[in-house]
């Protein structure tokens, strides 16, 4: 995924992984800024639950990191979610 480019989203870096996703950063090129983005995990992708868990999750990141101006959520609707969120690194 390093390298590839989502959306206005390029990856840069991974971060981390969960038995739920994995977690990169990447460069917002619309806003110029740096975004944390997590994919849910392709083995949960049919799982109803685990989409609804995710989402919780992208929601609860929203209000923690609650900035107008740079915040950006997406949710695609492919096999895979992913949620943008301001980088704190």
């Amino acid at each position: 995924m390093v390298g590839r480019t989502i959306l206005q989203y390029k990856i840069t870096e991974k971060l981390g992984e969960s038995g739920m996703g994995v977690v990169y950063k990447a460069e917002d090129t619309k806003l110029n800024g740096q975004v944390a983005l997590k994919f849910l995990a392709a083995h949960l992708a049919n799982d109803a639950e685990a989409k609804g868990r995710f989402l919780k999750e992208a929601k609860a990141a929203a209000t923690l990191h609650a900035d107008p101006g740079r915040q950006q959520q997406d949710n695609n609707r492919g096999r895979r979610s992913s949620i943008g969120q301001n980088a704190r690194a």
